[in-house]
């Protein structure tokens, strides 16, 4: 199965956030700030863990906020490799709220 292209990144991106246990702010399509760590998810969902777990479809996600700077290795597993020569360094997704 073909994987979409923006889950090259995503996938990477979401997995350090889970590892790491990262505190993220994840802003809704529809303006509301949710908090937590991420603690799951597959191609439709984020499972968001605070107090409690919420269950957070991707299409009413509109950003991702982690609370620090976050490194996405470029040879991350289903990182797309079209473009190797473009992209020869680390990506590095800063938090601009500081």
């Amino acid at each position: 199965m073909a994987q979409h292209k923006g889950a090259a990144l995503q996938d990477p991106f979401l997995n350090i956030l889970r590892k790491e246990r990262i505190p993220v702010s994840i802003y809704l399509v529809n303006g509301i700030k949710l908090q937590g760590q991420v603690e799951s998810f597959d191609p439709f969902v984020v499972l968001l863990r605070n107090t409690v777990s919420q269950m957070i479809y991707k299409h009413a996600i509109s950003t991702i906020v982690p609370s620090r700077a976050v490194r996405i290795p470029f040879d991350a597993p289903g990182q797309n490799h079209e473009h190797e020569h473009e992209h020869e360094h680390e990506h590095e997704i800063e938090d601009e709220h500081h």
